[in-house]
């Protein structure tokens, strides 16, 4: 493949740009090379501006779940950027989108922001106006976004950097942020032990997608999400689910704990992104009313934002959550279940350690013997491997997460045509591999 544009482009951002990218996982740090600069992308295909096509594994990290470029999102898209980019005032584009997500998720109120840090920032904002605390119950390796208490231990960016927080944050808000491991049960229990009356919240991923994927456990029948909810309310505190990653991607109803609504406990905040705005900058946060309605006009918690809500982002968002239904996430489930068995097998006949994990259509591949259940066991994987094994899909035309902290998406976009090519890749992968472990 031809790559001297894309290293000219990268070679002159990294003089204008720090990294020469404006998220870190894009510089290729962990994996190594020169990323390609895309040109543009249609349906599952991406195209870089030395004229190669890749089928697309990453979807812009997840929202691209009816493909790129779909005609009726494009269309509505058009039509709302007719009549203005931006107000700075409200419009029906707003209620309309959030009546939508109020029909297909557990939420009676939501308020539109325009990323996931913005969200999970604002949700923990409510959660601790409404209990009156101050600390937060994270797990590590989960990533919540940027914000200053949210990076103690991430995933995500950070993990893929070997960051275990950040400089810049002041250790005062680091020490509100409790940090226990994934799926374990009784460091949750310790943690509300050691801090009595003092934590407003437990956040957590839905189901992780920031380390690798990561399936929350079953116990005595319990489910982890269910776990978490019954011992944050024990303690007087709230739950939230962040489905930046997962909402809309895994069903409708997303990954918050599948029957949690028929055996009665839901989350009490949720954050929201990716699929609701289409691949425009757009998220939000919601839950219950009582919770919501503490925000400002109303309330006395505040957030504010002038492109909340704006007319382009709503205009996507709403335009591909109409097209959801469940023949599209029937159809997601089978692409994903053959790429994740074409993954093993050709990962097993190279003879090579691995995991596969899957949340839904959301899957990754760890190179250890596993079972990777959160982020030490994650960190146990062979990221060389991964390496060898992105870089030979890379060459093949197929577009790969640069990151072994990071996951796979699919759209609905991928065809036999987009999905045989993937599967006819993966054996020389395999065999890179195979090679970089020895």
């Amino acid at each position: 493949m031809k790559h001297s544009r894309s290293t000219q482009l990268f070679s002159q951002a990294q003089h204008l740009i720090p990294g020469g990218v404006d998220s870190p996982v894009r510089a290729f740090g962990s994996v190594g090379g020169t990323p390609p600069f895309m040109d543009h992308a249609k349906g599952a295909y991406l195209y870089d501006v030395d004229g190669n096509e890749y089928v697309d594994l990453v979807c812009s990290w997840g929202p691209i779940i009816m493909g790129h470029a779909h005609p009726a999102i494009l269309d509505a898209v058009s039509e709302a950027a007719a009549k203005g980019i931006s107000f700075g005032a409200p419009h029906p584009g707003e209620g309309e989108l959030a009546a939508a997500i109020v029909s297909l998720m557990p939420v009676e109120k939501v308020r539109l922001v325009n990323s996931g840090t913005e969200a999970t920032m604002s949700a923990i904002r409510v959660a601790r106006g409404a209990t009156g605390r101050d600390k937060i119950i994270k797990f590590s390796g989960c990533y919540h976004g940027h914000s200053d208490g949210l990076l103690a231990d991430a995933g995500s960016g950070a993990a893929t950097m070997g960051i275990p927080g950040s400089a810049g944050v002041p250790a005062a808000i680091v020490a509100e942020t409790i940090v226990v491991p994934y799926n374990d049960r009784d460091a949750v229990r310790e943690a509300f032990r050691r801090f009595p009356d003092q934590v407003a919240a437990i956040i957590t991923e839905a189901a992780p997608a920031n380390m690798g994927a990561i399936v929350p456990g079953v116990m005595d029948g319990v489910g982890f999400n269910q776990f978490l909810h019954d011992v944050a309310h024990e303690h007087g505190a709230l739950l939230i689910s962040d489905e930046v990653l997962t909402g809309f991607r895994s069903s409708a109803q997303g990954y918050w704990g599948i029957d949690g609504a028929e055996q009665g406990w839901v989350p009490d905040l949720f954050t929201f992104g990716k699929v609701i705005g289409a691949g425009m900058p757009l998220a939000a946060f919601g839950g219950r009313a009582d919770l919501m309605d503490l925000l400002a006009p109303v309330g006395p918690v505040y957030q504010a934002g002038t492109l909340s809500g704006n007319p382009l982002g709503t205009a996507a968002g709403l335009a591909q959550l109409t097209l959801l239904d469940e023949a599209v996430y029937t159809r997601l489930n089978a692409k994903a279940d053959r790429l994740k068995g074409a993954w093993h097998e050709a990962l097993e006949a190279a003879g090579v350690p691995h995991v596969v994990n899957a949340i839904g259509t959301i899957f990754s591949v760890f190179f250890t013997e596993g079972p990777v259940t959160d982020y030490e066991s994650a960190k146990t994987q062979h990221t060389g491997a991964y390496a060898a094994f992105h870089h030979s899909l890379l060459e093949q035309g197929i577009y790969l997460p640069p990151s072994a902290f990071e996951v796979c998406f699919l759209s609905d976009a991928h065809d036999e045509r987009a999905l045989d090519r993937v599967v006819s890749a993966l054996p020389a992968a395999a065999q890179a591999a195979a090679r970089a472990l020895g």
